[in-house]
């Protein structure tokens, strides 16, 4: 093994992680510092950088037609702005008392120590991939990078069969399903949940359900996945759970994601419940004056709950790189919390939530009122109005809003974003009905059905306290 050069006068910036708030950070970072004041060096252990994992089931479903759309800057890029990007080259160790990474390059195998003064840990998460007979099978796919993208449409491609298991219906499960049925395949979703979308209430996903149905999906809810059946030359055939057996040609593990902080915790950083390192406001490792974390490895706090939560989306993950990026390069930033907000789509039907469930609420000790009702995305009297429904917490007596969920046809999820602002100035539902939003019949009724929900919920809380 070989250490790294010996460094001048200038700092270093080691950043693990090229995408979003890896590459956000040490992009920022570079902004305030020239190159001959901060060094830069960042390792990414796959091939592509700065690239939209949500985008990737459009991408295999057809919708992108190539996989390049969804790269916003290649490492080129990054390179010609002085960022010594490191592609195909894993860290494999951390050590924060001498201030260096460990890493291996997957390709020649070469390894080597490189210092640095500040750290940025941007590991992202990893699909959970369960502990199942034959889970690691040809043909069974998660589906978080480019390269599992790739890998996914290559099995596509040369698989004669058109039989597709989707395990889990959360929004990757529920988009991949979509995506294969676009393909042409027969799909089956085997869901563990009653419902599928389980950061929806049951009432609400009962609608999701009903999409996916009328899209040609099979559901299959309340089914536990015992295993995976394979051929004797080793390919999946079937998923099993305790009742049958579902045929399959392909299967993709649509089950969720968890943070990627093996090195973290083999290194003693500080971790929470859901297994995501800690950080304070400026996104700083908690107890660490020179390493921060962002993106999908962290947990950040619910501003609704006052709790941590893991809430892995490329909003979130592009901020924390800006916060972090600003202070790791001497300025001054912070990124106080979300209200988990959320959006996606199946087939037409647009699906939005934000702030929390009646379970989440139920677990932070909060007692409220909820209200749903049905609305149209126009004027009533206007061409191609369609059908919406909308759910609203609001807390018992105080009547602060707690959440909102959305479903509904063209117009219909980006609603949501009022709600979510709503919910971060901490407004209660009557100072919502007072909101001066945007009205004409080709965009709304008269009133806007977030608002005849804030309407609703504001009286039961009247009624009720």
């Amino acid at each position: 093994m070989s250490m790294s050069r010996t460094r001048g006068t200038r700092e270093r910036l080691v950043v693990i992680g090229g995408d979003a708030a890896g590459m956000s950070a040490a992009s920022q970072a570079r902004r305030l510092n020239k190159p001959d004041e901060l060094e830069i060096v960042a390792f990414e252990r796959g091939n592509f950088t700065s690239y939209s994992a949500c985008g990737i089931p459009y991408w295999v479903g057809g919708d992108v037609p190539d996989r390049d759309r969804l790269i916003a800057r290649t490492p080129e890029e990054h390179r010609a702005r002085d960022i010594d990007l490191r592609l195909r080259t894993e860290v494999t160790e951390l050590d924060p008392g001498l201030q260096r990474v460990h890493t291996r390059d997957v390709d020649s195998g070469a390894e080597s120590w490189t210092s640095y003064d500040k750290l940025v840990i941007a590991t992202g998460a990893r699909p959970i991939r369960p502990d199942l007979p034959g889970v690691d099978a040809p043909g069974v796919h998660g589906v978080q990078t480019l390269d599992d993208g790739q890998a996914l449409l290559d099995t596509l491609a040369r698989t004669p069969g058109r039989r597709a298991v989707v395990v889990g219906a959360g929004y990757i499960g529920v988009e991949m399903a979509e995506a294969l049925i676009n393909r042409g395949y027969e799909v089956t979703v085997v869901n563990r949940g009653s419902e599928p979308m389980s950061t929806l209430d049951p009432d609400i996903g009962r609608l999701v359900h009903e999409a996916m149905e009328g899209l040609g999906i099979t559901m299959v809810n309340d089914a536990e996945v015992t295993g995976i059946l394979t051929d004797d030359d080793g390919r999946v055939r079937a998923v099993t759970t305790r009742d049958r057996d579902f045929p399959a040609d392909v299967v993709v593990l649509g089950i969720g994601v968890r943070p990627e902080t093996t090195l973290a915790r083999a290194a003693g950083l500080p971790l929470g419940a859901h297994g995501g390192l800690l950080t304070d406001r400026s996104m700083r490792v908690r107890g660490h004056e020179n390493i921060w974390a962002g993106g999908d490895c962290v947990e950040v706090l619910d501003l609704v709950s006052g709790q941590q939560r893991h809430i892995p989306l490329g909003t979130h993950a592009n901020k924390h790189g800006q916060v972090i990026g600003t202070n790791a390069g001497g300025g001054y930033a912070t990124f106080p919390g979300v209200v988990g907000t959320a959006v996606s789509k199946v087939c037409d039907l647009e699906i939005a939530r934000t702030g929390l469930r009646e379970k989440d609420a139920h677990r932070v000790g909060l007692r409220f009122e909820t209200v749903t009702i049905e609305s149209t995305s126009r004027a009533g009297y206007y061409p191609n109005s369609s059908p919406m429904t909308v759910k609203m917490l609001a807390e018992h007596r105080t009547g602060r809003l707690l959440g909102v969920q959305i479903v509904g046809r063209e117009g219909a999820g980006k609603r949501v974003d009022i709600a979510a602002v709503a919910l971060t100035a901490g407004m209660t539902a009557e100072q919502m009905t007072t909101l001066d939003l945007g009205y004409a019949p080709p965009f709304s009724p008269v009133w806007d059905p977030v608002l005849v929900a804030a309407r609703k919920a504001a009286a039961k809380v009247r009624e009720t306290s």
